[in-house]
């Protein structure tokens, strides 16, 4: 039977479907009452992963979070990533993993998300123009003065994640992965091998109309919808596998985290594996 949790760098436990909040509207208003009620309708329901980002809204999204669900339940954790920052050359977002950099953004989810400590921290993208071992330096002083509990890495090849392993403990790796788009195989097959928990990012995903039939086909042959089906084949893919599909509708987020319960058959199974195909 497939197990519904997962122990983060060996320790940390959490239900393997998450939430990514990167869809939550933070304008105020309507929209952003609405966010709030998401969010807390997820920790209503069992979510114990929400992924966010300094990206999303320059915090804005840690933000809206902290409102939402702190004082923070026991044994929920809230991951967000840093290594963007507005430092192009017009203040546009940019790669950016300077040491002074991820440190400040480091200290600014802290203050936000109204913490004392991060218990998985990702490095949004690895920064080409600074050296790795001075990101992964950072964020492994970071872990030794308790700022941070784990470090992660997002859309990584299988040389960058062995590259940084030789420097820090990676705790998991955030690469876009989903039936239709599985480029990034190798790097599941590394994290497999590792223990390393896999957060596929845009775990859903609109295909060619062929595909799309196919889905709905078994879709219709289990009772359940398309957007069940792609997260229960996702969760039957690797034991290391952490969907976090986001949405800012409360029916919604019932519908993705009612697919836990979906069994898929090794036959229904093999017609998904088979629609791989490259990104239209």
């Amino acid at each position: 039977m497939t197990s519904l949790k997962f122990r983060i760098g060996g320790d940390l436990e959490v239900r393997r479907l998450g939430f990514g909040a990167m869809q939550l509207p933070t304008e105020a208003g309507a929209a952003r009452t609405a966010s709030l009620a998401v969010a807390r309708r997820a920790v209503e329901l069992g979510v114990t992963l929400i992924d966010t980002a300094h990206l999303y809204g320059g915090g804005a999204n840690e933000e809206l979070l902290a409102e939402a669900l702190y004082p923070y339940p026991d044994g929920l954790v809230v991951t967000t990533k840093v290594g963007v920052a507005r430092t192009g050359p017009a203040g546009e977002w940019k790669v950016d993993g300077r040491p002074e950099v991820l440190r400040a953004q480091v200290e600014q989810a802290l203050r936000r998300l109204r913490v004392d400590r991060i218990e998985l921290l990702q490095l949004h993208r690895i920064d080409p123009e600074t050296p790795l071992a001075d990101q992964l330096g950072t964020l492994r002083d970071l872990c030794a003065e308790g700022r941070i509990g784990r470090i992660g890495l997002s859309e990584v090849t299988v040389a960058e994640l062995d590259e940084a392993r030789r420097i820090v403990d990676v705790a998991s790796v955030q690469n876009r992965y989903n039936l239709l788009d599985r480029e990034h195989d190798p790097v599941l097959a590394a994290c497999e091998r590792a223990g390393i928990a896999f957060l596929p990012w845009r775990p859903i995903a609109a295909g060619t109309s062929g595909t799309r039939a196919e889905i709905a086909a078994v879709a219709s042959e289990a009772g359940a919808t398309a957007t069940q089906v792609a997260l229960a084949w996702l969760l039957g893919r690797s034991p290391v596998m952490l969907p976090i599909p986001g949405t800012a509708r409360v029916d919604h987020l019932a519908e993705n985290l009612a697919a836990e319960d979906l069994h898929l058959t090794p036959d229904q199974r093999a017609r998904l594996d088979r629609l791989h195909q490259p990104d239209e």
